[in-house]
């Protein structure tokens, strides 16, 4: 696709917010290690949950897609030989791995673009102690992995991806003993924990949870099958929220406010900076006379924060952005990408290892940028173009189709301009 260019423009209007990947992702994996058929309604189709699908179909599950509806016949038995190619999804890679060496299936994993670099040494301690053979090259995914997991403890850090937690989560409760995972450091991410946790308790997993830094995992237990219908996604809303808090209009007509997704503190914090979520009779939006700066701890909601970045750009003050070491090895090193897209625009931010510092400022200028091959940062450089003086240039805003493959067409739903440059 050809660069775009985005005019500024007013962003109003009803949206129905794509469903949770990370309930999609979970609720199809264990429909599938599931006896029976399950059926998984309100799915938002992206690359990432085409992904897992595949993955699962390769790992031995019967999965028929029919528009947002996926329904699943839950494998029989574990396919000896699998191709696993998770396109460019770290949670697919992640909560894969383990589940591969549940029966030892001899499984060859691949993606594209950045997941190669994204860090696996976790499993590749575990690998080393079990005796499981592995082989992988450096900065591309192309990893053979071959062996059997047996039941024990293991020590897990829990400051590098929740991911890892949940893919031993998902694959222990089938082994013949009991096991045991210890937190070595503090939990970052821990909502996406409670996500596992209650998508294993709806299909049949119990789980001992001491406090986070213990789980305790009952041996010999099956997957039950189960219907699920998937909630609407807080990642994705935090692109409209923030365009609400800096001056638009937009009515989300789905959130659930009970929701366990962590991403749902993208409220809080814009209520901290100023912003009042407003209930109406179609859904909840933001309303905010003026953002004020504020500290925002990243390591609880790191897939957020481009698009904080952006709330934090208008907001008066200088804003901080702590914890977020862990922004550097996701789709890209997304501290250093926010930091650019702001600079770019004309905003003051100083970067170090783990934090911004962002100047807000109360007029902005567009320019060219990358999307950096990361579809939350050309939705976060989408929102922010639209209060821009002058047009931004963004490239390859099809990598959007990791996660919203309907974002372009929704923004333009909503009154956003663009145009092909």
């Amino acid at each position: 696709m050809k660069p775009i260019c985005i005019e500024s423009s007013k962003l109003q209007g009803l949206l129905a917010l794509p469903t949770s990947k990370s309930l999609a992702h979970r609720a199809i994996i264990c429909a599938s290690l599931s006896k029976g058929v399950s059926v998984i309604g309100d799915v938002s189709m992206s690359k990432d949950i085409e992904a897992t699908i595949g993955c699962m179909r390769a790992l031995g599950a019967h999965i028929i897609v029919e528009g947002s509806t996926v329904t699943i016949e839950g494998l029989s038995s574990f396919s000896k030989e699998a191709e696993m190619n998770c396109e460019e999804s770290g949670s697919t890679l992640r909560f894969m791995v383990p589940l591969a060496c549940v029966k030892g299936t001899k499984t060859h994993f691949t993606g594209k673009g950045q997941l190669g670099k994204r860090p696996l040494d976790i499993y590749y301690d575990i690998f080393d102690r079990e005796g499981i053979s592995y082989s992988y090259k450096k900065d591309v995914l192309d990893l053979y992995v071959e062996g059997t997991l047996t039941p024990g403890t293991f020590h897990m850090r829990g400051d590098v991806s929740s991911q890892f937690i949940t893919g031993l989560l998902f694959a222990l409760p089938l082994l013949e003993g009991e096991s045991h995972i210890v937190i070595t450091t503090k939990l970052e991410s821990k909502a996406y924990i409670d996500l596992t946790l209650q998508m294993l308790e709806h299909f049949g997993i119990t789980i001992i949870n001491e406090n986070y830094e213990r789980f305790i995992i009952p041996p010999h237990q099956q997957y039950h099958a189960a219907n699920y219908n998937v909630e609407a996604d807080f990642s994705q809303s935090a692109f409209f929220l923030v365009a609400d808090a800096i001056g638009h209009d937009i009515t989300l007509t789905n959130m659930n406010l009970s929701s366990r997704q962590g991403d749902r503190d993208i409220i809080p914090i814009l209520e901290r900076m100023g912003a009042k979520l407003i209930k109406t009779d179609e859904g909840y939006k933001m309303e905010a006379e003026e953002l004020k700066a504020t500290t925002i701890d990243a390591s609880q909601v790191p897939d957020i924060i481009p698009a904080l970045g952006v709330a934090c750009a208008f907001a008066k003050g200088t804003s901080h952005i702590i914890n977020a070491q862990r922004l550097r090895i996701k789709e890209c090193d997304r501290l250093e990408a926010t930091r650019i897209m702001l600079e770019t625009c004309g905003v003051q931010v100083k970067e170090t290892e783990d934090s911004l510092t962002i100047i807000g400022q109360d007029s902005l200028h567009g320019g060219k940028l990358t999307s950096f091959n990361d579809h939350r940062m050309a939705m976060s450089e989408a929102i922010l173009a639209t209060r821009l003086t002058s047009p931004l240039e963004i490239d390859d805003a099809l990598c959007v189709r990791k996660s919203y493959p309907h974002f372009f067409e929704d923004y333009k739903k909503l009154g956003g301009q663009y145009h092909e440059c």
